[in-house]
């Protein structure tokens, strides 16, 4: 295995950890549209599946909470846009 093979598995590993630690905790609607790089793509990633939300109360304007594990496998930037 070359040095760069050992390098990109150990990245994964420690990525997967990150996915891992973050699967049960939620993010903020507002918290997620930052870190995924806006509402729009917040919206538009949620609207086809990539995103799991829940709303835990039935309010029209009730918060939405976003599964952490999926924002982070869907965050933006400017550096390595996905």
């Amino acid at each position: 295995m070359t040095t760069a093979e050992r390098y990109n598995e150990k990245l994964a590993n420690e990525i997967n950890r990150i996915y891992d630690a973050t699967r049960e905790l939620t993010f903020s609607k507002n918290m997620s549209a930052e870190i995924v790089g806006g509402r729009r793509r917040l919206e538009d990633l949620v609207g086809r599946g990539k995103i799991a939300t829940d709303k835990p109360t039935a309010h029209q304007h009730g918060k939405w909470r976003c599964k952490a594990s999926d924002v982070l496998r869907y965050a933006y930037s400017e550096e390595y846009p996905n």
